[in-house]
């Protein structure tokens, strides 16, 4: 699994960036979807994937009506001591109520609304703790459907 950063010079000429491998030979193969749902309607997925090698997981957020390309080539890291979660908002309706995310184990996570608010939510072993968001962990849902 190779991640490469795309950055285009004041020329015009096209420079890749770094390149990141999860291990010395990666094999990175698809593992299982999780769907969001809302009242049994799927809104969106997160796309898992693994690498054959090392395991670690790669996760791709799909949200249904979003064509929009993402600024980054090939699978997203996350750090050893992170895990991929999913963060819904009771604030927000529809396809802007859920968020792919990184959780660490404890901490605060700085957490963007749809109407661009920056709001810092605590963590405690990875789970928000907040009146007016949830979240949960990829890897407790795999091949699932989630309702939200």
């Amino acid at each position: 699994m190779m991640m490469q950063g795309l950055n285009i010079t004041k020329s015009g000429k096209i420079c890749m960036g770094e390149i990141y491998n999860c291990c010395e030979n990666p094999q990175i193969t698809y593992l299982a979807p999780v769907n969001i749902n809302i009242n049994e309607r799927t809104i969106g997925s997160v796309d898992v994937w693994r690498c054959g090698v090392c395991k670690k997981k790669f996760c791709e957020e799909k949200q249904l009506g979003i064509d929009s390309i993402t600024d980054i080539v090939g699978m997203p890291r996350i750090g050893d001591d992170e895990k991929w979660g999913v963060i819904v908002s009771k604030l927000q309706k529809g396809k802007e109520k859920w968020k792919l995310v990184r959780l660490k184990q404890n901490g605060i996570i700085k957490y963007e609304t749809a109407d661009e608010k920056i709001l810092e939510l605590k963590i405690d072993n990875y789970k928000i703790v907040d009146d007016f968001h949830t979240s949960f962990l990829i890897e407790d849902h795999l091949n699932r459907a989630v309702e939200i």
